[in-house]
């Protein structure tokens, strides 16, 4: 039977219950009740978070966004991180626990219907790996917050069906990027890679911190990066720096040496010289181009 969880819900966490008469609801209904979500939700820092089960009857999906946790599926131990998915199929015995000093950040959901077993042989489990490292993608955590948004909509029953078939566009887009994972064509995630990048439009920031982001060598993040982009990612990060430049140029009066500061460069003669190289023209000559 299942442990209760001694992690109480922390300010911006969210747990939702679908409730029984709604449950049954989907579980008749034709246009979703192959597949259908019976809770899901999201805990942020998850300090304390911790359950057992020994017997459950549904199948539950588990997707960090950060931090640690330990789990064991069937005995065997397993350490989960930022970007892992993690499948826990009914009737498998599992125990997971946030870690101490870094909780995980998780959206999580189960699920049953008529085809959800079907649904977990797509993704092609098994107990020896019970999760995969997908990296966080953009796309699966909008879909999860997606599913979030039904708690401003109310309880009819053509939300729930929404929520059911959005479920099953979520299950089968994963299942994609699981087989790609294990085929070693998992691509960057551009979309992280670039937001990193801006996060750090003010500072430094080298290949080393960008590999390490992604979890892969230096030469090997570099290389693929290009090959997907046609650019260096240091190369992408300056590009960066120089765009923001100029809508600074177009926008302020600061003098140029202060936005050279406010971008990282010390050395206002060397900022001029790498914004006109991805420019074409001075900051000078370009803030007179521009009348500002």
């Amino acid at each position: 039977m299942s442990k209760p969880s001694r992690w109480p819900l922390g300010p911006d966490g969210i747990r939702f219950i679908v409730p029984d008469y709604i449950v049954e609801t989907l579980r008749q209904h034709p246009l979703c009740r192959d597949l259908y979500p019976t809770s899901f939700g999201y805990y942020p820092k998850a300090g304390g978070h911790e359950m057992q089960r020994d017997l459950h009857d549904d199948h539950l999906l588990i997707y960090c966004l950060g931090g640690v946790a330990d789990l064991q599926v069937e005995g065997r131990p397993h350490r989960i991180g930022r970007g892992d998915l993690v499948l826990l199929p009914r009737d498998c015995v599992h125990r997971y626990q946030a870690d101490a000093a870094d909780p995980w950040s998780i959206f999580w959901v189960h699920f049953e219907g008529s085809l959800s077993d079907d649904f977990i042989e797509n993704f092609g489990y098994s107990f020896e790996q019970p999760s995969l490292p997908l990296g966080v993608q953009p796309r699966v955590v909008e879909d999860f917050e997606t599913l979030l948004a039904v708690r401003q909509s109310g309880f009819s029953q053509k939300v729930y069906i929404h929520v059911a078939n959005h479920l099953r566009r979520l299950l089968t887009y994963i299942a994609v990027q699981i087989a790609k994972a294990r085929h070693g064509h998992q691509p960057l995630n551009l979309d992280e890679i670039h937001g990193q990048m801006l996060h750090h439009l003010h500072g430094h920031l080298d290949l080393n911190q960008l590999a390490a982001h992604v979890n892969l060598s230096r030469f090997y993040f570099a290389k693929r990066y290009k090959e997907m982009t046609g650019s260096s990612p240091i190369q992408r990060f300056i590009r960066f720096k120089m765009e923001h430049a100029a809508y600074l140029l177009d926008t302020t009066r600061k003098p140029v040496a202060v936005i050279a500061r406010e971008l990282g460069y010390e050395d206002a003669y060397y900022f001029s010289r790498l914004f006109k190289k991805m420019i074409g023209l001075s900051p000078r000559d370009y803030r007179r181009l521009k009348g500002v």
